[in-house]
């Protein structure tokens, strides 16, 4: 049965949560006595005080999107769902966690800065500067793999060829307009958040269900769309939302957008502990091994492929250059930095459960994973007699909901680190290094064949795991050149750092073998550029290292 499985999974990061989240806020003396940078500036468009509920929905949602759906699936079809599930498990608890947390208290420490700029206080001009390119090459790689497979959800069809993803475009532009007006009301009209959910929350279960329902008109006209002309509509999507404050839209959106993983949450844990579900995938797969891909080893393309589901680099970008802003006390940074890691390693495992009641050779095996998630959720929303189609719809928004949140928070961000690259500034700038950010996607998706975003997931999950290893090297500067102890981060930092070099040798070794082909050269290429990058950057931490404690540092 998989409900133990899924249950003692589960008790495992609540205990971890309470029991090691306090010892890591112990190593930080969190002080709610201390104003943080979003208290201290307030500029009513970056740096906004939120709640830590409002703030916990809107990380959450953020970090989360396709890469804890799209990675464990994936691990389990090839590897099977015994070693993904101990990594989502363990890796979420004592290296994804450390790294989330981590890299927020060091943000909130160092003014609601980047981690780039904590780079560059601790390590050299150099190393900061080929840190931020190498940061806005993973944000590139996140935009352009997202892109596309919101873009693939948006043309999805029903087990009997009736275009589902019509309807999930229509109530995915609803959702998005719900969530500016949400906006409005929050820091224009003075509407409490409670008030807020009980007006918003109910509205947007009210758009999925009228999504599929509006006039076939409209339908026809988003079915038409290919996959490429979603790509330009969600790359244009991107620079408008990050752009515009993010009280107007990226807070609300990504509060309901917490919501709705919430619910997600729920159905999965309803499905799997209550609705009598059986595993019948292999623990081990060793013919996946063997063929799927044709006789790689499982160390280190299993850490690479779940990628979100226990660690991200991403995620520390995330809480260094958004979440820090908008946190209101220190003491918050536990159940929004650590706490949403271990909720990200619950969608994961759920997104697992799909895969582990398919038998071998179940047809669905073959479907994209976010068709694959979605019949999963919607089996379990059929268990308490909701129509398919309807449980089908609010699968698939739910999944796209992810995406948005991720793609323009990873725009804004790395329209952010283009201008602290740059030097620009002001309003024009910010268009201006918004567009930089989303030309190299937009050339990628265009000049690649149907599903791109399978030639950029190993790039992306490599150079993912990648940046989460720099981040930590980095902040075991900070904690050493600070007086603290660096020991839980050096064992996060050694795992990280080794599968994803390893990973990166795999990419690149095509290359130099003289294997050429798009997506070798592609690979290849863009895996040795991050590899250089990694190894000067990975120098120049050792050297700082061997440095003694600077005076006066942040705390």
């Amino acid at each position: 049965m998989i409900a133990p499985i899924v249950l003692f999974s589960a008790a495992v990061l609540l205990v971890a949560y309470f029991i090691y989240g306090k010892r890591l806020s112990r190593r930080f003396d969190l002080d709610d006595s201390q104003p943080t940078p979003a208290v201290k500036v307030n500029d009513g468009v970056d740096y906004v005080p939120a709640s830590s509920g409002l703030l916990l929905g809107q990380h959450f949602s953020a970090i989360a999107a396709a890469g804890p759906v799209v990675g464990p699936i994936l691990a389990g079809i090839w590897f099977g769902w015994l070693p993904t599930l101990l990594w989502i498990v363990l890796g979420s608890i004592f290296v994804g966690g450390v790294h989330d947390f981590s890299s927020l208290v060091a943000s909130v420490r160092h003014g609601g800065e980047s981690i780039g700029n904590v780079v560059r206080r601790y390590l050299s001009p150099t190393a900061y500067r080929l840190f931020l390119i190498f940061v806005w090459l993973c944000l590139i790689y996140v935009v352009a793999a997202f892109t596309d497979i919101t873009a693939q959800t948006f043309r999805s069809v029903g087990t009997s060829g009736e275009p589902f993803g019509a309807g999930v475009a229509a109530s995915s532009v609803l959702y998005i307009l719900a969530a500016m007006a949400m906006g409005i009301l929050l820091y224009r009209f003075r509407v409490s958040p409670g008030k807020a959910t009980l007006i918003f929350l109910p509205l947007v279960l009210f758009i999925i269900w009228i999504g599929p329902r509006m006039p076939s008109s409209l339908l026809t006209f988003f079915s038409t769309v290919s996959v490429k002309q979603w790509d330009v509509v969600l790359l244009s999507y991107c620079f408008i939302a990050s752009v515009i404050p993010v009280w107007l839209l990226l807070q609300p959106r990504g509060y309901l957008g917490g919501w709705l993983l919430y619910l997600v949450i729920g159905a999965g844990l309803g499905g799997a502990l209550f609705g009598g579900l059986k595993v019948t995938y292999p623990a081990v797969n060793l013919q996946g091994l063997s063929s799927a891909l044709n006789g790689k080893a499982l160390f280190p393309l299993l850490f690479i492929t779940v990628a979100c589901g226990a660690c991200s680099g991403f995620h520390g970008i995330v809480a260094s250059g958004t979440t820090s802003k908008q946190l209101a006390k220190e003491r918050d940074a536990k159940p929004v930095g650590y706490g949403a890691m271990l909720l990200e390693a619950v969608v994961a495992i759920l997104a697992l459960a799909t895969v582990m009641v398919l038998a071998p050779g179940d047809p669905s095996l073959k479907d994209d994973p976010n068709m694959i998630y979605a019949r999963g959720i919607a089996r379990y929303l059929g268990m308490i007699k909701i129509d398919p189609s309807l449980a089908l719809s609010f699968a698939l928004l739910a999944f796209s909901t992810f995406v948005y949140d991720t793609l323009d928070v990873c725009t804004r961000l790395a329209r952010y680190i283009f201008q602290e690259l740059t030097g620009l500034k002001g309003r024009f700038a910010s268009f201006l290094s918004t567009v930089a950010t989303l030309v190299l996607p937009l050339i990628f998706l265009l000049s690649t064949k149907e599903k791109g975003y399978l030639v950029a997931w190993p790039i992306f999950g490599s150079s993912n795991q990648l940046l989460a290893a720099l981040t930590l090297l980095a902040l075991a500067v900070w904690l050493k050149r600070s007086g603290r102890s660096i020991g839980f981060v050096v064992a996060p930092l050694v795992v990280m750092l080794s599968m994803s070099l390893w990973s990166l040798t795999l990419l690149v070794k095509p290359l130099l073998m003289g294997k050429l082909g798009p997506d070798t050269v592609i690979s290849g290429v863009l895996g040795l550029v991050l590899m250089i990058l990694s190894l000067f950057l990975i120098a120049e931490t050792c050297r700082a290292l061997r440095k003694k404690e600077g005076a006066g540092e942040a705390k």
